[in-house]
């Protein structure tokens, strides 16, 4: 029994040599500091909003090196929590090393206590079985003698006085003899029986104490696997970060090239539609002022300020509630990926929709298609929607719908608000199934939801 605590104990420690090494190369990969562990989940949601910007920025450029640069961002931004889950499972790995080795340790102990019970066990029959042989000395001698005369014999046999003390003297000394070894026996007996009794329970523990041991044993060893698979999955976002990192390096030239000609190419197509939204704000400009002429106020006429864009009535171009996967606006480039136009930051002019494909489209208000279908105006755009929604209250705004799966209106057909006209998709630069939408407001983009209503 003794020689299985030291099995248990060498296997344990064989165990926490390689806890103390994993432990080391853990700590090794968390010079950036440990991450809390109960903020990983809230962390999760802003690091894919994170890389959600990151493939945007990306997004009419190359739907392959903007998944890249997403994932990039999503392995360098989920690092610190791996290493930290990997800290935590090293904990749990010499927690339970510890745990198993303590019980080991009861273990040999109470082999031990059992041991050195069963060896007085052993000794305490010897002395049981030594004194059965004194009492039966005892009465041999006491037959050969004669044996101890009864009372009547006394009274009636006897021969003289000497000769009755001196059979007195020897029934005294043998009956005194007899009754020491018999209370020595009667003793001996008791301690067999206690010592029984503390084997039993002994064994008992011995029992429980293993099968805990096998336990801690069990528990140790699925706390090790648990830590190597954490520590694969830092090893394997290493790895990935390394190796997208490199690729991104590699073509950083051919992306910078890209990312201009799509720039100036937007460029392009906001000169157009400020062009256009400008002309359509003189057209209404001019129609005032007609019919004011008309009235009679032509001389006294003076164009009123630009009213609130929520005169549109501009409402939601989906049925459903559909989230939103990265903003409008201009965003820093995050930490840890790569500044390819080379200011820091970059701007995402419209809002994405994480709509599954073939999400109907309906047109927000009343208007006019501009653009519709597969077109060259914007390089990567997929199947493109434009609706100029005219001027109200002195302001010209137009939607502008990209990577439609289809366009079931055609260039110049007036649409009414709630009316069916595309379907959302990843045609395209995409790297998914979404739906990217703008708001052009008297020639420049503006944040959707600062004009979308109900």
């Amino acid at each position: 029994m003794a020689r299985g605590g030291a099995v248990l104990r060498r296997r344990l420690l064989g165990a926490a040599s390689g806890a103390v090494l994993a432990a080391l190369v853990a700590g090794s990969l968390l010079a950036s500091g440990p991450a809390r562990a109960d903020d990983l989940d809230d962390k999760a949601a802003a690091l894919q909003e994170q890389a959600n910007q990151v493939q945007s920025s990306l997004e009419f450029v190359d739907s392959s090196l903007a998944k890249a640069a997403a994932d990039l961002t999503l392995f360098q931004g989920q690092l610190p929590g791996a290493q930290q889950a990997l800290a935590d499972a090293q904990t749990r790995v010499g927690a339970a090393a510890a745990e198993a080795e303590a019980l080991a340790a009861r273990v040999d102990l109470a082999q031990q206590n059992k041991d050195k019970i069963t060896a007085a066990i052993e000794a305490d029959k010897k002395k049981a079985a030594d004194a059965k042989k004194v009492i039966g000395q005892i009465a041999a001698q006491t037959y050969k003698s004669g044996g101890v005369p009864t009372n009547l014999g006394l009274l009636l046999g006897s021969s003289g006085g000497s000769d009755l003390a001196r059979t007195m003297d020897m029934a005294d000394s043998a009956m005194r003899s007899q009754k020491a070894t018999l209370d020595k026996l009667s003793a001996q007996n008791a301690t067999n029986i206690n010592s029984q009794a503390r084997l039993a329970a002994v064994e008992a523990e011995i029992a429980d104490l293993k099968a805990k041991a096998d336990a801690a044993l069990a528990a140790e060893q699925a706390a090790r696997d648990e830590a190597a698979a954490k520590k694969a999955a830092v090893d394997k976002l290493i790895a990935d970060a390394a190796a997208l990192n490199a690729e991104l390096t590699a073509r950083k030239p051919e992306i910078e090239a890209k990312l201009a000609a799509v720039e100036s190419e937007r460029n392009n197509v906001a000169g157009q539609i400020a062009e256009r939204q400008r002309q359509e704000r003189e057209a209404a400009e001019k129609a005032a002022r007609e019919a004011a002429a008309a009235a009679g106020n032509g001389s006294n006429y003076v164009p009123p300020a630009p009213g609130n864009p929520s005169a549109f009535g501009l409402r939601h171009p989906f049925a459903a509630n559909i989230p939103i996967t990265s903003g409008f606006g201009w965003r820093a480039v995050p930490e840890g990926t790569m500044d390819f136009n080379g200011t820091g930051y970059y701007l995402h002019s419209g809002i994405d929709f994480g709509a599954p494909c073939g999400t109907p489209i309906y047109a927000p208000a009343d208007g006019t298609v501009v653009l519709a279908g597969q077109t060259n105006v914007v390089t990567g755009g997929g199947n493109v929607l434009w609706i100029s929604h005219g001027v109200v209250q002195g302001n010209a705004l137009m939607t502008v719908y990209y990577h439609n799966s289809s366009v079931i209106v055609s260039a110049g057909q007036r649409v009414q608000s709630g009316q069916l006209v595309g379907y959302s998709g990843n045609t395209g630069n995409s790297t998914g199934c979404h739906a990217h939408f703008e708001t052009w407001l008297n020639g420049s983009p503006v944040d959707p939801l600062t004009v979308l209503g109900g």
